[in-house]
């Protein structure tokens, strides 16, 4: 989901055109900056959009309907990785170090950063298979799932704020490993299932 485990499985090749100068523009989608003791509504926008306006845009012109194909298509390919992008927290980011990227970590003694670890390190390194990782967050009520769904985008976010401090606590030689992935993969799945419930009560709610 978004850059949080579809970069590589769902949605090969969305991140990669960021790249490619014609799709340039869509760079600024993938992340929103609200600093610590702020709310969205009281930042200063990105003219180019980010990814909870750009969320909410999708979702009006895909209701609105009158795409052709190609661009309906694009549409929700967008739509799926920035609801992946959005439970990633680090996608939230507080405006001081891109959204953890300049947080640099040895990932069981590689070289990596914050971001990407929640990006895929956690993921890939448990190795797991499509239908393992679907069971994993399947089992979930519907009781639950229903109150999952009737959050907004701007709850999609707060809820990746408010996990920004157990992201952040870390070691002081940012050495982790097993215990980091056993502190926060509680985490990955919540945000996983999070987003697979929403994403399916958006694709129902537009084409119903």
């Amino acid at each position: 989901m978004g850059e949080f485990g579809t970069k590589t499985k769902c949605l090969p090749g969305i991140d990669d055109i960021k790249l490619d100068d014609a799709y340039r523009h869509m760079y600024d989608w993938h992340w929103v900056t609200v600093p610590t003791g702020k709310t969205y509504e009281k930042t200063e926008k990105n003219p180019n959009g980010d990814v909870i306006a750009t969320i909410n845009r999708i979702i009006t012109e895909l209701k609105a309907g009158g795409l052709d194909k190609k661009k309906e298509a694009e549409h929700i390919k967008i739509l799926v990785h920035l609801i992946g992008d959005i439970h990633q927290p680090l996608h939230v980011g507080t405006g001081e170090d891109k959204g953890g990227n300049d947080v640099k970590v040895d990932w069981f003694r590689e070289k990596s950063n914050l971001h990407r670890v929640w990006d895929g390190d956690m993921i890939n390194s448990k190795r797991y298979s499509f239908t393992e990782l679907a069971e994993i967050v399947s089992n979930v009520s519907k009781e639950q799932i229903k109150e999952w769904q009737a959050a907004s985008v701007l709850d999609w976010a707060q809820e990746s704020m408010a996990l920004r401090d157990q992201i952040y606590n870390l070691p002081e030689n940012k050495r982790i490993g097993y215990r980091y992935r056993y502190d926060n993969w509680a985490t990955v799945e919540l945000r996983l299932v999070q987003a697979g419930a929403r994403l399916a009560a958006v694709l129902n709610e537009i084409y119903s």
